[in-house]
Protein backbone atom coordinates (compact mmCIF):
# COMPACT_ATOMS: atom_id res chain seq x y z
CA UNK A 1 0.00 0.00 0.00
CA UNK A 2 1.07 3.54 -0.84
CA UNK A 3 0.52 6.44 1.16
CA UNK A 4 0.86 10.09 -0.28
CA UNK A 5 1.28 13.32 1.39
CA UNK A 6 1.28 16.65 -0.77
CA UNK A 7 2.09 19.86 0.64
CA UNK A 8 3.42 23.10 -1.71
CA UNK A 9 6.28 23.55 0.45
CA UNK A 10 7.57 19.25 0.27
CA UNK A 11 5.97 18.34 -2.65
CA UNK A 12 5.35 14.60 -2.62
CA UNK A 13 6.17 12.32 0.12
CA UNK A 14 5.12 8.60 -0.06
CA UNK A 15 5.40 5.66 1.92
CA UNK A 16 4.76 2.22 0.47
CA UNK A 17 4.67 -1.08 1.72
CA UNK A 18 3.08 -4.58 0.83
CA UNK A 19 3.14 -6.78 -2.86
CA UNK A 20 3.92 -4.50 -5.05
CA UNK A 21 4.56 -1.44 -3.66
CA UNK A 22 7.35 0.36 -5.46
CA UNK A 23 5.02 0.04 -8.42
CA UNK A 24 2.37 2.23 -6.59
CA UNK A 25 5.03 3.88 -4.91
CA UNK A 26 5.68 5.13 -8.78
CA UNK A 27 2.21 5.83 -9.80
CA UNK A 28 1.64 7.72 -6.72
CA UNK A 29 4.83 9.91 -7.25
CA UNK A 30 3.52 11.12 -10.60
CA UNK A 31 0.43 11.15 -9.44
CA UNK A 32 1.78 13.63 -7.65
CA UNK A 33 3.95 15.61 -9.91
CA UNK A 34 0.61 16.21 -12.03
CA UNK A 35 -1.00 17.59 -8.90
CA UNK A 36 2.15 19.98 -8.65
CA UNK A 37 2.03 20.82 -12.40
CA UNK A 38 -1.30 22.35 -12.40
CA UNK A 39 -0.37 25.89 -12.51
CA UNK A 40 -3.06 29.26 -11.37
CA UNK A 41 -2.80 31.88 -13.80
CA UNK A 42 -4.75 35.10 -13.02
CA UNK A 43 -5.88 37.68 -15.57
CA UNK A 44 -7.48 40.96 -16.11
CA UNK A 45 -10.03 42.10 -18.67
CA UNK A 46 -10.49 45.67 -19.68
CA UNK A 47 -13.83 46.38 -21.11
CA UNK A 48 -15.77 49.78 -21.98
CA UNK A 49 -19.30 50.66 -23.42
CA UNK A 50 -19.36 52.73 -26.82
CA UNK A 51 -22.29 53.39 -28.61
CA UNK A 52 -24.61 51.05 -26.36
CA UNK A 53 -22.09 48.27 -27.00
CA UNK A 54 -19.94 46.38 -24.41
CA UNK A 55 -16.40 46.10 -25.70
CA UNK A 56 -13.76 43.65 -24.22
CA UNK A 57 -9.95 44.55 -24.80
CA UNK A 58 -8.45 41.24 -25.95
CA UNK A 59 -4.61 40.56 -27.05
CA UNK A 60 -3.51 38.30 -29.96
CA UNK A 61 -0.94 35.87 -28.69
CA UNK A 62 2.55 36.50 -29.63
CA UNK A 63 5.15 34.05 -30.83
CA UNK A 64 5.65 31.95 -34.27
CA UNK A 65 3.00 29.31 -33.32
CA UNK A 66 0.48 32.05 -33.47
CA UNK A 67 1.28 34.20 -36.02
CA UNK A 68 -1.09 32.72 -39.08
CA UNK A 69 -3.73 32.12 -36.26
CA UNK A 70 -6.95 34.23 -35.52
CA UNK A 71 -9.67 32.77 -34.37
CA UNK A 72 -8.80 30.76 -30.84
CA UNK A 73 -5.57 32.51 -30.77
CA UNK A 74 -6.76 35.37 -28.50
CA UNK A 75 -6.63 35.85 -24.37
CA UNK A 76 -7.48 38.02 -21.63
CA UNK A 77 -4.29 39.51 -20.51
CA UNK A 78 -3.03 36.95 -17.85
CA UNK A 79 0.04 34.79 -16.38
CA UNK A 80 1.05 32.51 -13.98
CA UNK A 81 0.68 34.01 -9.99
CA UNK A 82 3.69 33.39 -8.10
CA UNK A 83 3.75 31.61 -5.14
CA UNK A 84 1.16 33.02 -2.94
CA UNK A 85 0.69 35.67 -4.80
CA UNK A 86 -2.88 37.41 -4.55
CA UNK A 87 -5.19 36.77 -7.58
CA UNK A 88 -6.13 40.32 -8.08
CA UNK A 89 -2.26 41.62 -7.30
CA UNK A 90 -1.27 38.96 -9.81
CA UNK A 91 -4.03 39.72 -12.25
CA UNK A 92 -2.90 43.86 -12.42
CA UNK A 93 0.85 42.69 -12.69
CA UNK A 94 -0.40 40.52 -15.25
CA UNK A 95 -2.03 43.09 -17.30
CA UNK A 96 1.14 46.16 -16.65
CA UNK A 97 3.40 43.36 -17.53
CA UNK A 98 1.63 42.21 -20.78
CA UNK A 99 0.60 45.33 -22.22
CA UNK A 100 3.44 47.91 -21.12
CA UNK A 101 0.94 50.06 -19.02
CA UNK A 102 -1.02 50.12 -15.75
CA UNK A 103 -4.69 49.10 -15.69
CA UNK A 104 -6.85 51.90 -14.77
CA UNK A 105 -8.06 52.32 -11.49
CA UNK A 106 -11.79 52.05 -10.62
CA UNK A 107 -14.01 49.27 -8.98
CA UNK A 108 -13.41 45.50 -9.91
CA UNK A 109 -15.74 42.81 -11.02
CA UNK A 110 -14.73 39.38 -9.47
CA UNK A 111 -15.65 36.70 -12.77
CA UNK A 112 -14.43 33.49 -10.69
CA UNK A 113 -12.11 30.77 -11.68
CA UNK A 114 -12.17 28.49 -14.77
CA UNK A 115 -10.16 25.44 -15.53
CA UNK A 116 -8.36 25.47 -19.13
CA UNK A 117 -8.08 22.24 -21.35
CA UNK A 118 -4.58 21.77 -20.00
CA UNK A 119 -5.78 21.56 -16.33
CA UNK A 120 -4.16 25.29 -15.89
CA UNK A 121 -6.73 27.26 -13.23
CA UNK A 122 -7.28 30.88 -14.28
CA UNK A 123 -8.85 33.14 -11.96
CA UNK A 124 -9.88 36.50 -13.53
CA UNK A 125 -11.09 39.91 -13.08
CA UNK A 126 -12.44 42.70 -14.89
CA UNK A 127 -12.13 46.63 -14.71
CA UNK A 128 -13.59 49.56 -16.80
CA UNK A 129 -11.60 51.67 -18.83
CA UNK A 130 -10.07 52.38 -22.07
CA UNK A 131 -6.69 52.09 -23.62
CA UNK A 132 -5.32 52.77 -27.16
CA UNK A 133 -4.35 49.66 -28.87
CA UNK A 134 -1.15 51.90 -30.40
CA UNK A 135 -0.18 52.44 -27.02
CA UNK A 136 0.54 48.44 -26.73
CA UNK A 137 4.06 47.89 -25.53
CA UNK A 138 3.81 44.23 -24.38
CA UNK A 139 6.02 41.96 -22.18
CA UNK A 140 8.79 39.27 -23.92
CA UNK A 141 9.79 35.57 -23.87
CA UNK A 142 12.34 33.88 -25.06
CA UNK A 143 11.73 30.93 -27.43
CA UNK A 144 14.19 28.27 -29.25
CA UNK A 145 13.21 29.21 -33.16
CA UNK A 146 13.15 27.38 -34.93
CA UNK A 147 12.66 24.29 -32.86
CA UNK A 148 16.24 22.45 -32.57
CA UNK A 149 17.99 25.27 -34.29
CA UNK A 150 19.93 26.13 -30.82
CA UNK A 151 18.51 29.75 -31.57
CA UNK A 152 17.01 31.78 -29.11
CA UNK A 153 14.77 34.39 -30.10
CA UNK A 154 12.44 37.04 -28.25
CA UNK A 155 8.80 37.24 -29.00
CA UNK A 156 5.93 39.77 -27.46
CA UNK A 157 3.88 38.02 -25.55
CA UNK A 158 0.76 40.06 -27.04
CA UNK A 159 1.75 41.24 -30.75
CA UNK A 160 -1.41 43.24 -30.63
CA UNK A 161 -4.81 43.71 -28.40
CA UNK A 162 -8.17 44.85 -30.00
CA UNK A 163 -11.31 46.10 -28.79
CA UNK A 164 -14.12 43.60 -29.36
CA UNK A 165 -17.98 43.17 -29.09
CA UNK A 166 -19.27 39.81 -27.07
CA UNK A 167 -19.71 38.28 -30.16
CA UNK A 168 -16.71 38.89 -31.81
CA UNK A 169 -13.97 37.88 -28.37
CA UNK A 170 -16.17 34.66 -28.47
CA UNK A 171 -15.05 33.62 -31.97
CA UNK A 172 -11.65 34.34 -31.03
CA UNK A 173 -10.81 33.98 -27.86
CA UNK A 174 -9.21 30.35 -26.40
CA UNK A 175 -12.35 28.42 -25.84
CA UNK A 176 -11.55 28.05 -22.68
CA UNK A 177 -11.89 31.54 -21.45
CA UNK A 178 -15.26 32.21 -23.24
CA UNK A 179 -17.01 32.14 -20.34
CA UNK A 180 -14.99 34.52 -18.70
CA UNK A 181 -16.83 36.85 -21.32
CA UNK A 182 -20.12 35.97 -20.83
CA UNK A 183 -19.94 36.60 -17.38
CA UNK A 184 -18.89 40.23 -17.45
CA UNK A 185 -21.85 40.47 -19.78
CA UNK A 186 -24.02 38.55 -17.54
CA UNK A 187 -22.77 40.97 -14.70
CA UNK A 188 -22.24 44.37 -16.84
CA UNK A 189 -25.94 43.63 -17.73
CA UNK A 190 -27.16 43.32 -14.60
CA UNK A 191 -25.49 46.15 -12.72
Amino acid sequence: MTFVMWSPDMGATGVSGGAGGDRLSALAWRAAARLKAVTTSAGLVLFRMREGTLQMLLGHMGGPYWTRKDEGAWSIPKGELAECEDALAGALREFTEELGHAPPDGPVIELGEIRQRAGKQLVAFAVEGDFDPAQLDPGTFELEWPPRSGRRELFPEIDRVAWLDLATAKRKIVQGQAPLLDRLAGRHSSA
